[in-house]
C-alpha cells in the first residue's frame, strides 16, 4: 500500500472513532450507560438495610442506648465522601449499624455533587476525556449520591454534604486559585499545612491511570479540576472539624480526593483518624490508626509483633495459607485463575534458563498509590526499574528476571501506562539476559521466583511471603516489608546498587531470620487483617455483600472483629486482631 493512501486511511479512521466516541460519550449510549448504573445500583448494589433488619422500620436518627462499657456520646464522621464507591458505603454502613449499638453518635459526610472532579471519576467511563475536563462528572453526580443517600436514610443513619460547609468565599477561592496556578504551583501547593497539591495530582493520575501526567493539554485542565476539589474539600472540613462537632473521622484508604484531603485535614485540626480497606484476605478488613495503611504498615513498630505466642500452631497455619496464595483459594482477589506452576514451561515461554544465576524483580501497578514516602531510594517505580535494567546490562554473570505485576491488567483500573511498553520505550533492544514475564501470563509468579538467587521489590506486598518462603529480598522502595528485620533495605541509589554489587549471595534468608518473616508473615495475614462477620464475596460490583440475619448480629459480643474494630474507632485502642490466641 503506497504511503499516501495509507496515511489517508488511517486519518480516516482516526475521525471515524472521534465521532463514534463522541456518540458514545453523550448523545446516544452515554445517557443509556448511566441510566444502567444508576439501575444496578438501585437493585442490589447497596445494602437494603430495612430487609437485612428483618423487614422492620428503622427509626430515623436514634442514638441506641447500649450496655456496653463505652461511654455515650462519641461523635463519628464516617466521611464516605464518594457515596457511589460501593465497597465504602457498604462497609461503612455496616460500621454505622455497628457503631450506633455501641451508643456512638453516627453521622456520614458525602460529596453531594459538590466536587468537579472525585476517586469516582475514571477514564474508562470517558471516551472523550476532552469533554470531562470541560463539564465534569455532572451525569453521574446523582448516580454517585442520590441512591446511598437514601440507602443511609433507610438504615436511619444522618448524612450531610459536604456543600453545606462551604460558603461563597471559599468557592470563588477555589476558582481563582485553579485558575491562577501554573502545574509547578499546583503539584507543590500547601495550604494550611495540608499538601492539597499531592492529593490533587495523586487523584488525577488516577484518573488517568498513569503513573504520570499525559502530555496533552487536556491533562492540565483535569489537574485543575482536582486541585479544585482538594481545595473544596480542605475548607468545608476545616469548617466541620473545627466546629467542635466529631471525635473521630472514619474514612475508605485516606488517599486520592476527596478522601486523602480529609483525613489530613482531620490531622491538621487534631480530629483523631480511622482509614480502612479491604485486606487480602476473604472476609477481612485492615484498619489503622492516623494515616492510611500504605504508611501505617511500613511505621509500625516491630514490637506490635515480636513477643506474640508463638509456636508449631500458628507456624502451620501461615504455612497453609502462603501456600493457598498461590491459587487465591482464601483471598478476595485472585488474578489468575488457573496459573501455571510448570517451571519448564515457564522457560520454555520466556527463553530464560533458570539453572544459571538468576535475580527476581517485582513491579507494581504505575499509578497505584501515588504518595510521598521519605525512604524511597528513586524518584518512582520506573526510575528505579529502568536504571535496575541498566544496571543488569553489564552483569553478564547474573539474569534479571521481571515479573510485570498482574493487575496492570487484571485490575479494577487497568494501568493505561503499561510497565512493558515503558521499558520498549527506553530499551528498545533489551539486554540478553534480562527477561520479562507480561502482566497477562499466566505463568506463577510464585515459581519463577522460587528459582532465583534473590529479588528485589519496589512496593509489593509480595516480599512479605517471599522472606517467609527463605527468599533474600532487596527493598528499593516503599514495600510494607521494610524495616522489619529481613530484608535489605535501601536508603539511597549508592545503597541500593551496592546491594546489587553483592549479588549473587552465597545462601538464602538464614533460618533464624526467615523464622523471623514467618512470624511477621502471620501477624500481617492474620493480625492486621481483621475478619468481620456477615461479609459474603459477590460476583459483581460490589465484590461483597452484607449477609446478616438482624441487628443482633451487630451487637456487642457477636463479632470478635467487630467488637476490636469498634473499640478501635471509638476508644483509639489497636487494630490488631489476636488471631494467633485461636490456633490451637
Amino acid at each position: 500500500m503506497k504511503p499516501t493512501i495509507s496515511i489517508a486511511i488511517s486519518a480516516w479512521k482516526g475521525r471515524l472513532r472521534s465521532v463514534v466516541n463522541h456518540v458514545r460519550q453523550w448523545r446516544i449510549v452515554r445517557p443509556f450507560r448511566v441510566a444502567i448504573r444508576y439501575w444496578r445500583v438501585r437493585n442490589g448494589g447497596l445494602p437494603d438495610w430495612p430487609t437485612l433488619l428483618g423487614g422492620s422500620a428503622v427509626p430515623p436518627f436514634p442514638i441506641i442506648k447500649s450496655t456496653s462499657a463505652q461511654p455515650p456520646g462519641k461523635r463519628i464522621l464516617i466521611a464516605t465522601g464518594t457515596a457511589g464507591h460501593l465497597p465504602s458505603i457498604t462497609v461503612e454502613s455496616y460500621l454505622g449499624m455497628a457503631l450506633r449499638e455501641r451508643a456512638a453518635d453516627v453521622e456520614f459526610l458525602l460529596c453531594d455533587k459538590a466536587l468537579p472532579a472525585c476517586m469516582m471519576c475514571e477514564i474508562n467511563w470517558y471516551s472523550d476525556v476532552a469533554a470531562f475536563a470541560r463539564s465534569g462528572p455532572r451525569d453521574q453526580c446523582g448516580v454517585c449520591h442520590d441512591p446511598s443517600a437514601d440507602m443511609l436514610t433507610a438504615a436511619g443513619l444522618r448524612h450531610i454534604g459536604l456543600s453545606s460547609a462551604l460558603t461563597t468565599a471559599d468557592l470563588q477561592e477555589a476558582d481563582n486559585l485553579a485558575t491562577r496556578f501554573n502545574e509547578k504551583e499546583i503539584r507543590e501547593c500547601r495550604i494550611d499545612d495540608v499538601a492539597v497539591g499531592e492529593h490533587a495530582l495523586a487523584g488525577a493520575l488516577r484518573f488517568f491511570a498513569r503513573g504520570e501526567l499525559p502530555n496533552v493539554a487536556v491533562a492540565d485542565a483535569v489537574l485543575r479540576r482536582y486541585f479544585k476539589a482538594a481545595l473544596l474539600s480542605l475548607r468545608a472540613c476545616q469548617s466541620l472539624f473545627r466546629s467542635g462537632r466529631y471525635d473521630v473521622v472514619v474514612l475508605n484508604h485516606g488517599i486520592y480526593v476527596p478522601q486523602g484531603v480529609i483525613a489530613e485535614t482531620a490531622r491538621r485540626e487534631g480530629v483523631r483518624v480511622v482509614t480502612w480497606h479491604p485486606a487480602y484476605r476473604r472476609g477481612c478488613f485492615i484498619f489503622n490508626h492516623h494515616e492510611t495503611y500504605h504508611h501505617g504498615l511500613m511505621t509500625e513498630p516491630v514490637s506490635a509483633w515480636e513477643d506474640m505466642l508463638w509456636g508449631e500452631p500458628q507456624q502451620q497455619r501461615i504455612a497453609d495459607y502462603l501456600r493457598s496464595r498461590w491459587i487465591g483459594r482464601e483471598d478476595w482477589v485472585r488474578f489468575h485463575h488457573d496459573p501455571i506452576f510448570d517451571v519448564t514451561e515457564i522457560e520454555r515461554d520466556i527463553g530464560i534458563d533458570l539453572s544459571r544465576p538468576t535475580v527476581g524483580l517485582l513491579t507494581n501497578v504505575v499509578w497505584d498509590a501515588q504518595l510521598h514516602y521519605p525512604a524511597n531510594a528513586f524518584v518512582n517505580m520506573l526510575d528505579w526499574l529502568l536504571k535496575t535494567i541498566a544496571y543488569f546490562a553489564g552483569r553478564d554473570d547474573l539474569q534479571l528476571l521481571i515479573r510485570v505485576h498482574p493487575a496492570e491488567r487484571s485490575g479494577t483500573l487497568p494501568s493505561l501506562q503499561p510497565v512493558l511498553e515503558e521499558i520498549r520505550k527506553a530499551f528498545p533492544d533489551l539486554p540478553k539476559n534480562v527477561f520479562i514475564i507480561p502482566s497477562e501470563s499466566r505463568l506463577s509468579t510464585y515459581v519463577a521466583m522460587s528459582g532465583c538467587n534473590a529479588v528485589i521489590i519496589y512496593g509489593t506486598k509480595t516480599g512479605v511471603e517471599l522472606t517467609a518462603s527463605g527468599k533474600p529480598v532487596i527493598v528499593a522502595g516503599e514495600s510494607w516489608i521494610r524495616g522489619k528485620g529481613v530484608t535489605q533495605d535501601a536508603n539511597s541509589e549508592d545503597e541500593y546498587f551496592a546491594f546489587l554489587n553483592a549479588l549473587p549471595l552465597p545462601a538464602g534468608l538464614a533460618p533464624a531470620m526467615q523464622e523471623r518473616a514467618i512470624k511477621y508473615a502471620f501477624h500481617f495475614f492474620f493480625r492486621r487483617m481483621i475478619p468481620l462477620k456477615g461479609f459474603v464475596q459477590s460476583a459483581g460490583w460490589p465484590p461483597f455483600k452484607i449477609a446478616i440475619s438482624g441487628i443482633d448480629d451487630l451487637k456487642p459480643g457477636a463479632c470478635k472483629g467487630l467488637d476490636l474494630v469498634c473499640a478501635g474507632i471509638l476508644n483509639g485502642s489497636s487494630f490488631v486482631y489476636p488471631a494467633e490466641d485461636e490456633v490451637t
